[in-house]
């Protein structure tokens, strides 16, 4: 697979496109007067301790104040796990290894500590934290909608190879890297420099550490040590009367790419802004040279989206309609409450049976889901509605083929079987804004309902206004309906004999007043 990063930076906003084989598979977006919150440090104040839910808010200098749960805390120390203990920790870090490996994710520290079970006390929030209380804190997810940035007291730093868990004592290895024999030569060499380095703490191998000599993990272990004292250091120069400041700020999305997004397969780094190409050539010589020859500085008039047609992408990326190359096609609509995604065979019937096409449409549709996914950041809930297939081998197949197509995918996916109604349930990993977040906002028209009203439901709606209001208005001689061109048009139409029966019905006169400023949903009765 050919893999090349474009990277686009204007004086709003730097944007990166991950193209696989010239098409755009990932779309990163950082608007530089809103630059996203995870993998920062703050030293925040408790605002409110919540026991009811096990959870407190920290004000970090946000617009909203942040959450966290008592889940997310440091557990309070125990004595040394046993040996018999350090295998099952491997299990619990399986979270972190998927999540080491997401540009947009710090992953949180699960302790590896010995699971005795603590005394009430001292695990309950309450009884942790109080009010004013000055904490350390990293946020783990942005502020999405209404909802304030998710925080843990698990501080974790990743570098190119490796992520730093001061937290923990636990080394592990991503799950991405599969040879036995390649995870025990990372174990034992990781296990090697921290005793050389006096390291405490924990360590996880990023993907990236795969055939890593030690040399260079060495000089990761030890950037990232130089990293927490500065870390350390900061926070004693805090002021003590202010209530919230940023300790640790993660890279810029340019350079977070180059250290994230990075690997041999990447064929070129194509960059169009001359500051940032030496920004990002400097960095990588410094920790990806691998990648330091594939850097590009694009010169050219015409712009860099345009060239690989990422901004016509993009703008297909918002539309509701996927269209299948078959004729089939995707219906994908976000809630609150979680993402479907309707799969339909449309105008396609090239299959040898009714089966046999339905086959062909789902198997098509896997490919573009998994696509859909990663390009508009869709995460929570997922329910795919594949179209109902009779043979089970069929319901395997698609199920097998989704699966392959989501190991490209950075953010961590789970996946149950067909159901009988053909409902596929799934989740995606969500740490910030999907697409549609980022670039829209809610119709002013219609509020984010996604329809309005007809011009026949308001003109009815009208009608019961005006009687409402000649009941409790005996003075008005006269009405006034202002509305919309549509609606005004209806009542002086195939509603006139109705507008007649209601003046009769009344006694009284009925005129309209167009107003082109006016929605079909919003109208006026004026009382003359």
């Amino acid at each position: 697979m050919s893999e090349e990063l474009l990277i686009n930076i204007s004086p709003m906003e730097s944007r990166v496109a991950v193209l696989d084989n010239g098409i755009l598979g990932e779309i990163y977006i950082e608007r530089h007067h809103k630059l996203g919150l995870v993998g920062n440090i703050y030293l925040g104040t408790v605002v409110r301790v919540l026991p009811g839910m096990q959870a407190a808010f920290v004000d970090i200098g946000q617009s909203r104040t942040a959450f966290l749960h008592v889940n997310d805390m440091q557990r309070e120390p125990r004595p040394a796990a046993k040996s018999s203990k350090v295998e099952k920790a491997d299990d619990e870090l399986t979270i972190i290894e998927a999540a080491a490996d997401d540009l947009a994710v710090t992953p949180p520290v699960v302790s590896t500590q010995n699971t005795e079970v603590m005394p009430v006390s001292k695990t309950l929030i309450q009884h942790r934290l109080h009010e004013s209380q000055r904490i350390l804190v990293q946020v783990t997810k942005d502020q999405l909608g209404s909802k304030g940035a998710r925080l843990t007291t698990n501080i974790s730093l990743p570098s190119r190879y490796l992520v730093y868990l001061p937290s923990s004592e636990h080394i592990g290895i991503s799950q991405r890297i599969d040879g036995e024999e390649e995870r025990s030569r990372l174990k034992t060499e990781l296990t090697s420099l921290m005793q050389t380095v006096n390291l405490k703490g924990g360590l996880i191998a990023r993907t990236a550490a795969e055939r890593v000599p030690v040399d260079k993990l060495e000089e990761d272990i030890y950037y990232l040590l130089q990293l927490w004292r500065t870390i350390c250091a900061r926070r004693q120069e805090t002021k003590p009367n202010q209530s919230s400041e940023l300790i640790y700020q993660e890279l810029s999305l340019p350079l977070r790419s180059i250290r994230d997004l990075v690997h041999a397969g990447t064929e070129k780094v194509i960059i169009d802004n001359v500051q940032i190409y030496e920004q990002v050539r400097y960095f990588a010589k410094e920790f990806v040279p691998f990648v330091y020859d594939r850097i590009v500085h694009y010169t050219a008039e015409q712009s860099l989206f345009d060239v690989h047609r990422v901004e016509d992408d993009l703008r297909d990326a918002l539309k509701r309609r996927v269209d299948l190359k078959s004729g089939g096609y995707l219906i994908i609509d976000q809630t609150e409450a979680m993402t479907t995604i309707d799969v339909n065979t449309g105008s396609f019937v090239g299959g040898r049976s009714l089966e046999d096409t339905v086959y062909k449409t789902n198997l098509e549709a896997t490919h573009a889901i998994a696509r859909q996914l990663r390009l508009r950041n869709l995460g929570g809930i997922i329910i795919l509605d594949f179209i109902d297939m009779l043979e089970q081998q069929h319901k395997d197949d698609i199920l097998e083929s989704l699966q392959s197509q989501l190991v490209q995918d950075y953010a961590k996916t789970k996946i149950t079987q067909v159901s009988e109604l053909g409902l596929v349930e799934m989740t995606r990993k969500r740490t910030r804004e999907s697409l549609g977040q980022q670039l829209c906002e809610p119709c002013s028209t219609c509020q984010g309902r996604g329809f309005v009203k007809t011009a026949e439901t308001v003109c009815f709606e009208i009608f019961r206004e005006i009687m409402r209001c000649a009941r409790t208005y005996n003075s008005p001689k006269k009405f006034t309906v202002v509305a919309h061109a549509a609606v005004i048009d209806l009542l002086l139409t195939s509603e006139s004999d109705t507008v007649a029966d209601l003046e009769y019905l009344l006694g009284r006169v009925i005129t309209f007043d167009v107003e082109n400023l006016y929605t079909q949903e919003q109208y006026d009765i004026v009382l003359d």
